[in-house]
């Protein structure tokens, strides 16, 4: 089993900046991609940004410039710096990890942190 634990979401201004943390824990054999979602009210889950283990990023169009997402494999760790933030971040953002446990490579999501970008 391995569970996805992120820390790091809250209230900010408009301009502010956060930063996010997703740490894996469990029977891990090896992290290949890690990335962050997010869910505004009444809309899909959309991608964030992703970086795979060989350090290829992602990053949706309306968060390139202001957000850097970055990983640390000793920690088994994910890391997403946001910057600049607007009211249109707000959100439910989740973590998630492709995870290699045995010989089987498994998906998992984290539980969520709210951000709220407001004045």
């Amino acid at each position: 089993q391995v569970q996805l634990v992120e820390s790091g979401g809250g209230l900010v201004q408009p301009g502010g900046s956060l930063r996010l943390s997703c740490t894996a824990s469990g029977s891990i054999r090896a992290i290949h991609a890690m990335g962050w979602y997010r869910q505004a009210p009444g809309k899909q889950r959309e991608l964030v940004a992703r970086i795979t283990g060989r350090g290829n990023i992602t990053y949706v169009d309306s968060v390139k410039g202001r957000f850097t997402i970055s990983r640390d494999n000793a920690k088994n760790m994910v890391v997403l710096q946001m910057n600049s933030l607007k009211p249109e971040d707000t959100a439910v953002y989740y973590c998630d990890a492709d995870v290699l446990v045995t010989s089987t490579l498994n998906h998992y999501w984290g539980q969520g942190t709210q951000v709220t970008v407001s004045s």
